[in-house]
């Protein structure tokens, strides 16, 4: 009895090393890229301002101009030569970030979306 039980246990433990071990295949394929769902921004379409420039000379004139209709009430905000290049240089620095985003959404679109036109000119 005891050859039988160790002559089955034998069996097992030679039967379990000849078992085919399963390789795992590891597929590593590109996921195509998800196209952006970003549009251009617009470009601004703002309202035009009326300036109106007042000196000493004029100050009087342009006050009572302003005065006569009824319908608005007179305020007027000032600058001096510093605040008015400071304003300037705000909208350039404004204009410039604008550009740059403008930039860089359309840098994401060639990456996400590129151009199949252009991809077939630079195989050539």
């Amino acid at each position: 009895m005891r050859y039988i039980a160790l002559v089955i246990i034998t069996m097992f433990i030679l039967q379990s090393c000849t078992t085919p071990i399963k390789m795992v295949e590891v597929l590593n394929r590109p996921e195509p890229k998800t196209p952006l769902n970003i549009d251009l921004p617009a470009p601004l379409k703002l309202k035009e301002v009326e300036w109106i420039i007042i000196n000493e000379n004029n100050a009087e004139e342009v006050w009572n101009k302003l005065k006569e209709d009824p319908k608005q009430d007179v305020v007027l905000f000032a600058l001096d030569q510093e605040g008015y290049e400071t304003i300037s240089t705000n909208f350039a620095d404004i204009r410039i970030a604008i550009a740059e985003h403008r930039n860089i959404i359309i840098a994401y679109k060639d990456y996400y979306e590129p151009n199949p036109h252009l991809e077939d000119e630079e195989d050539k």
